[in-house]
């Protein structure tokens, strides 16, 4: 980042820290800093507010489409949890959010669903509507008040090239895209350019149903739902659900251990009609499988947690793409409490893709991708926190791009 440009950055997130600090603090005086109960403790209501700054991203490092930057974007999850009766409870999270600067608005439901417990006495629930993934552990704390960070994890967040609406004709028309997943265009489907997926969204909930057993030690969840991890969409291919499981252990106080699984069908029902005949429409798929791990001690957090995704896709014209693409992706993370209300945390993630062929020679099918983030937050006030991150990024691809952010983030939650 050239000096101007980090000037500018670091004054922008001081501006934001000045503008929204001290309407913020004083709105944390009059809210409730906990969730606000009524109706007879039968209606529970809570929200989370962010607002978070950078610099420009002219790379497109942390988009989560076209137009939205993680690091640069307001949000407002407004969240209600209401008991019907001891075993059945509704529960909704309506989300607002805008990118900072320009660009649009969107308002939608986050997740709306019924929670049942058959047998009051036992660990055993039953979810269904818009529920949350079971997939993974940082899709548990996606939330702005459990990432210590701003960003997201590479694997949660960042777009690949592959699109599920359009694809690519050879393997040529793959590698051409390679690095610009925020914006490809291929020959067979949606012929308009368009944001690729990650390996799995972490932003949005999927349709389905769930079912949850255990606490701790063991705990366990398994879930059917429309789409996969990279498209949690009832747009996926017809006839098709996505299956979807998680096993956490915890064998003893301050570690817990998780594994995934998910598989399901990734190519979009459009482009599935229209290769009916080919004998190509039943390459279409995504699995992919997580581990995790977390362990706390005195001051410290660490966490840890890989995911491996393999996508079928059809194989239509010379030179062709015979294999399934594959993608692996790991993070490490680390939080340091450095005394009440003050912390400092880091992450250290890779994004790394598998080799396919074209006439150009054999390399990844897109351009690896790394990331450092390190920052840390100050509460200034119970529920009212300020974080100060930087993250620089580098993505090895036919030209190599670098770009170093520093950002800033209110946090305000009741």
């Amino acid at each position: 980042m050239p000096p101007t440009s980090r000037v500018r950055s670091r004054a922008s997130c001081a501006c934001l820290l000045l503008l929204l600090g001290l309407p913020a603090f004083a709105a944390a005086q009059i809210v409730p800093s906990t969730p606000v109960t009524t109706a007879g403790g039968r209606l529970t209501v809570s929200g989370e507010m962010s607002a978070s700054l950078s610099g420009h991203d002219e790379y497109y490092f942390n988009y989560s489409d076209y137009d939205y930057s993680m690091l640069r974007q307001v949000r407002f999850d407004g969240a209600g949890a209401f008991r019907v009766g001891p075993r059945l409870s509704l529960l909704a999270d309506v989300r607002v959010e805008g990118a900072v600067g320009g660009g649009s608005w969107r308002v939608r439901p986050y997740a709306l669903f019924v929670r049942l417990r058959p047998w009051p006495r036992r660990e055993v629930d039953v979810q269904a509507g818009l529920i949350p993934p079971v997939f993974g552990a940082f899709s548990r704390r996606a939330y702005a008040t459990d990432n210590p960070l701003i960003g997201f994890p590479l694997g949660y967040q960042y777009l690949t090239s592959l699109r599920h609406d359009a694809l690519p004709v050879s393997a040529d028309g793959l590698l051409l895209m390679r690095g610009r997943g925020w914006r490809t265009r291929y020959g067979v489907g949606n012929p308009a350019p368009d944001h690729g997926v990650p390996l799995m969204d972490g932003l949005d909930y999927q349709t389905g149903v769930e079912v949850h057993a255990g606490s701790e030690p063991i705990e366990a969840s398994v879930a059917l739902t429309a789409g996969s991890l990279s498209v949690p969409s009832l747009d996926t291919a017809a006839g098709g659900v996505q299956v979807s499981g998680r096993v956490a252990y915890k064998p003893v106080p301050g570690l817990r251990l998780g594994a995934s699984a998910s598989h399901g069908p990734f190519v979009a029902r459009t482009v599935v009609d229209s290769l009916e005949g080919s004998g190509l429409a039943t390459s279409n798929g995504q699995t992919a499988v997580g581990a995790d791990i977390e362990y706390s001690f005195g001051y410290w957090v660490l966490r840890s947690e890989a995911i491996y995704s393999r996508w079928r896709i059809p194989a239509i014209a010379a030179p062709l793409v015979s294999d399934p693409l594959r993608a692996f992706a790991v993070y490490f993370e680390g939080r340091y409490r450095i005394r009440p209300g003050l912390y400092a945390a880091a992450r250290v993630d890779r994004l790394d893709f598998s080799d396919i062929t074209g006439n150009a020679g054999t390399m990844p099918w897109d351009a690896p991708v790394r990331r450092v983030e390190a920052g840390g937050g100050y509460s200034l006030s119970r529920n009212v926190l300020a974080k100060m991150v930087y993250q620089y990024n580098w993505r090895r691809g036919v030209i190599e791009r670098r770009a170093g952010l520093a950002s800033a983030q209110l946090l305000f939650w009741f």
